[in-house]
């Protein structure tokens, strides 16, 4: 089957790339490198294209026979999004609107969209499941939910399938270090932390130790990247086994707070570094923990690679190695 990824250089993208080929699937990757990296790249067929530019799209549909989509062509960076709300609104909303127009009418059926657990907001009760009443508190998580809502009235109006993956805290690396997290700016914890335990960085900064939670720190989930790229695979062969449209969390069902997360990078990099403990971010929850009960029951997902340990350890050894060849 021959699908289409669009920001498939990227960190979320690339692995769902890399679990699409070991399946067997032809890939074309759309990406505009505004934040992704072409090397190393592992689809069958790259072109540089942003997806605004919809005569090209269509094109890219029609020569390579596109059957389905995966979209992940989005900005990301909850804070930014307090600061510029119109880029995130304009790229993630509108410009996905628009290109999902472009695909229905090229006659794709499959649609996987990468959304978040931003949707949420300020969750009403943990663990979260998909039912919650859905409150962003920032123009990232508004941006995701327009899409989601126009995805609803696509899905019943035209012939045209969908799954929308609302990730918590995506981490770690390809165990065989061909793909790993490289944002520019890096905003996640994980990666910063391991970033100034190797000097790369003087400190790492804790924004709220007041929080109701085991040691002050906000508590968050986190999934391994592959184990979240299985679950794109799994929705796409769902959709084609006559599965209706439908949203997932996807997330381990596990909370760490921020003191343990430098704890354990602390131990698996075997350096200690500066932490700087300051006050709150605004708009961020105490505690975001999924339930991941829907996609295990209805799709089979089944997470590999739960282990906190095992996640950094990803990340660390795929840091070393980039930083080492490039």
């Amino acid at each position: 089957m021959k699908v289409l990824v669009t920001g498939g250089a990227g960190y979320i993208g690339g692995h769902v790339v890399l679990g699409l080929k070991e399946k067997g699937y032809n890939v074309t990757v759309v990406d505009d490198l505004s934040k992704g990296y072409k090397t190393p790249f592992y689809g069958d067929k790259f072109i540089k294209a942003n997806i605004q530019d919809t005569k090209k799209i269509k094109k890219i549909i029609r020569d390579n026979g596109i059957e389905a989509v995966f979209h992940f062509a989005a900005f990301i960076e909850a804070g930014e999004s307090m600061k510029n709300p119109a880029k995130y609104f304009l790229n993630n909303s509108a410009r996905t609107i628009e290109f999902l127009e472009t695909i229905i009418n090229e006659g794709v059926k499959f649609f996987i969209f990468s959304s978040t657990a931003a949707l949420y907001g300020m969750p009403e009760k943990i663990p979260i499941t998909e039912e919650q009443k859905l409150q962003p508190v920032n123009p990232y998580g508004e941006s995701k939910l327009i899409v989601e809502n126009v995805l609803k009235w696509f899905s019943s109006i035209y012939d045209f399938r969908y799954v929308s993956l609302r990730y918590f805290n995506a981490a770690g690396a390809d165990e065989k270090l061909r793909c790993g997290e490289r944002h520019k700016p890096e905003s996640h914890l994980i990666p910063l932390a391991i970033q100034t335990a190797w000097k790369e960085r003087d400190a790492l900064y804790i924004y709220g130790t007041d929080y109701n939670t085991r040691d002050g720190t906000c508590i968050r989930d986190y999934i391994h990247v592959s184990d979240l790229a299985d679950a794109h695979i799994l929705a796409l062969e769902y959709l084609l086994n006559n599965g209706r449209s439908d949203v997932f969390n996807l997330g381990n069902g596990k909370g760490f707070t921020v003191k343990e997360v430098v704890d354990v990078v602390k131990e698996v990099t075997g350096k200690d570094f500066p932490v700087i403990e300051t006050n709150r971010r605004p708009g961020d929850p105490e505690t975001l923990v999924a339930s991941s009960d829907k996609i295990k029951k209805i799709l089979g997902w089944n997470p590999k690679r739960t282990d906190l340990k095992w996640i950094v350890k990803t990340a660390n050894e795929y840091y070393k190695y980039w930083k080492k060849i490039k």
